[in-house]
């Protein structure tokens, strides 16, 4: 099943798209040791469409890759709906080898027959964390919440208070069907408030909101700075981005009337590219990711949880860790292969209530 877009619309994301590709960096494993070349002496090289947030982990892994197997790798970060659009666009030539990115993108990349199955051991992963068919596996776990200036009391924030006419410009969350986390926001208050109550929701909540925004990440500046008051965000970045940065937002998740908080996982999901240029290496690629070795330091390096079961409760080190950040939070499941045969709708709702 592809997902459909009216063709303007189309237009501009893939315009869009191929502009962000075009000046986004393409890292070499090499690189995090001060090398700028795009293979290694051996001329293999793998190439990683990912969503970001994980890029520093990412570099230290893929140099142990590296060095352990000669085969160096090329790292493309976008927003998660970039992503599949850019494998997508490039299905005549493919480009990229690995890709990496949230749901329900990921699906979204299966149903559009951009994966393949893989054949990488994922036994250590749970059911839950894969596709059955192994088109696609969590590489790691992760969690919707929200980041706000340190000039903000969040302690008893509630989704109402979100409303409320002192964050009018001052409040922005990356767009759905575009992020990864956008698309969490949605997916959240449709759960909390039913689908209309979501859409009621979400265009009272245009009277503060920015504008529009692909990215995520890029909120995370604009809160630390003040530019913002509070956006959306995911526990692995902005944890990540307090440790690595000194970033003093703090984190949230906000309350519904009667004072429960709740979020959904956004884990991200790995999966190998239909017609991928180095296969064999990609693949080795992947089990090295998911290999013990590897995602022991996801908690630690990157703020995230492992996919493997066994490490679920790994260290983080120093500082907040996403159990800590969680605790009195209800993690809601989510069917998101139920959200991408209904995004389309949603999406074309969404636009509709929001004037977006």
């Amino acid at each position: 099943m592809r997902t459909s877009y009216p063709r303007a619309r189309l237009a501009r994301t893939l315009a869009r798209t191929a502009l962000l590709f075009a000046t986004a960096t393409t890292v070499a494993a090499t690189a995090a040791c001060g090398g700028t070349g795009t293979e290694s002496s051996s001329g293999k090289t793998v190439t990683v469409y990912s969503a970001d947030g994980v890029g520093s982990w990412y570099h230290t892994q893929f140099a142990e890759f590296q060095q352990q197997t000669g085969i160096a790798v090329n790292l493309v970060e976008a927003g998660s709906g970039e992503v599949v659009n850019r494998v997508d666009k490039e299905q005549a030539n493919p480009q990229a080898d690995v890709v990496v990115t949230l749901p329900p993108f990921i699906q979204k990349a299966k149903a559009n027959g951009l994966l393949q199955d893989s054949g990488v051991d994922t036994s250590a992963v749970p059911a839950a964390d894969k596709d059955a068919e192994g088109k696609y596996v969590t590489l790691a776990n992760n969690y919707l919440c929200f980041i706000a200036n340190p000039s903000v009391d969040t302690t008893a924030m509630t989704w109402d208070d979100l409303l409320k006419p002192d964050f009018k410009g001052k409040l922005q969350y990356s767009t759905p069907g575009q992020a990864g986390d956008g698309t969490a926001v949605l997916i959240l208050l449709q759960k909390l408030l039913g689908k209309q109550g979501a859409l009621d929701y979400l265009n009272k909540l245009q009277a503060n909101n920015v504008g529009p925004s692909s990215s995520t990440g890029t909120l995370q500046a604009k809160v630390d700075k003040g530019e913002l008051s509070i956006a959306n965000g995911d526990v692995q970045m902005n944890l990540t981005t307090i440790k690595e940065k000194g970033a003093k937002f703090s984190v949230f998740f906000p309350a519904a009337a009667d004072g429960k908080k709740s979020t959904v996982a956004v884990p991200y999901v790995m999966g190998l590219a239909k017609g991928a240029p180095h296969k064999d290496d990609a693949k080795k690629l992947m089990e090295f990711l998911l290999s013990a070795q590897a995602q022991k330091s996801l908690g630690s390096d990157a703020f995230a949880v492992p996919a493997r079961a066994e490490l679920r409760d790994a260290p983080t080190g120093s500082g907040p860790s996403p159990s800590s950040v969680l605790k009195g939070v209800d993690l809601l499941p989510v069917d998101w292969n139920t959200v991408l045969a209904d995004l389309d709708g949603d999406l074309a709702a969404y636009q509709k209530a929001t004037g977006s």
